[in-house]
């Protein structure tokens, strides 16, 4: 009971269509525990390809999404950099000026901000808990209020435009997988990293990434999350991991921006234009 609560006290995600995707049609239900998701894909196109673009995130402003410029770029790179790990594990990643198989865009739809003054309650009860009761190895949930959430839509195109795999996510943080930054963007950079690995696995199968037993990272991953460089050189274009720095930042509730450089020597992107809320799908 104790961990439903933990894992229901926060507000639910929306599940929005933006638009951005070329085709919303047959796309299905397929959710998991604490995610709500729609997907399409044709499993023996995906499977058949062997290179992938990856177009950098998109994360427009909206009147009802509280984030800056730089919270949005720093999220939407989060979600271009874990999109090109993931899918180095199957494909070859190559630049945008080359031809692929596969072209993968993403978009950010909504984002609700985390509370700073709730994540930092939440870390001085734990900082307290550790100095109070040092041998009790049980950690202190977090507070759940002030919790943020990230809604995304996504599609892998063929090299003619036409759409092999799609999918409009949805997550809200919770009290217990996610850990307290003391950050406007804490949330929704964290859930970045799920998103990129639930939209990958899609890809990379041609199956929902739900359900079943969690795979674990391949041996080749490691040094590349510990700031290494990765395996493909186009990946370099969205930065390298924070590695030892960001672990140690986010154990400690830091916002994100101060271990994440973000992407590597790319100008800044124009203003994005605003866009209106999208259309918000019914369970």
């Amino acid at each position: 009971m104790g961990v439903a609560l933990a894992l229901g006290g926060c507000a639910a995600a929306p599940l929005e269509r933006a638009g951005s995707l070329r085709s919303y049609d047959r796309m299905s239900d397929a959710n998991g525990l604490i995610t709500k998701s729609q997907i399409r894909v044709n499993k023996k196109d995906v499977l058949a390809a062997k290179t992938v673009r990856i177009a950098s995130t998109v994360f427009p402003a909206r009147s009802d999404v509280a984030f800056s410029e730089k919270e949005r770029r720093l999220v939407a790179n989060a979600i271009s950099r874990e999109l090109c790990l993931r899918l180095s594990e199957r494909f070859r990643i190559v630049s945008t000026d080359d031809d692929a198989d596969l072209t993968v865009q993403a978009t950010v739809t909504h984002a609700t901000p985390t509370s700073p003054t709730a994540s930092g309650a939440s870390k001085a009860l734990s900082i307290a808990k550790t100095v109070v009761l040092p041998a009790v190895p049980v950690p202190v949930p977090r507070l759940p209020v002030g919790l943020g959430s990230l809604s995304v839509e996504a599609e892998a195109r063929d090299f003619a435009g036409f759409q092999k795999a799609a999918m409009v996510w949805a997550r809200s943080a919770n009290s217990i997988t996610n850990s307290p930054r003391v950050a406007n963007e804490g949330d929704a950079y964290d859930l970045a990293a799920d998103f990129g690995t639930d939209f990958a696995k899609l890809v990379a199968t041609g199956e929902s990434p739900f359900g079943g037993m969690p795979a674990l990272p391949p041996v080749e991953s490691i040094p590349v999350r510990f700031g290494g460089a990765p395996k493909y050189v186009a990946c370099e274009a969205f930065g390298r991991f924070p590695g030892i720095t960001g672990f140690a930042g986010q154990g400690l509730g830091l916002p994100p921006g101060w271990t994440d450089s973000g992407a590597k020597d790319s100008p800044a992107p124009a203003p994005a234009p605003e866009v209106n809320s999208g259309q918000t799908l019914t369970q």
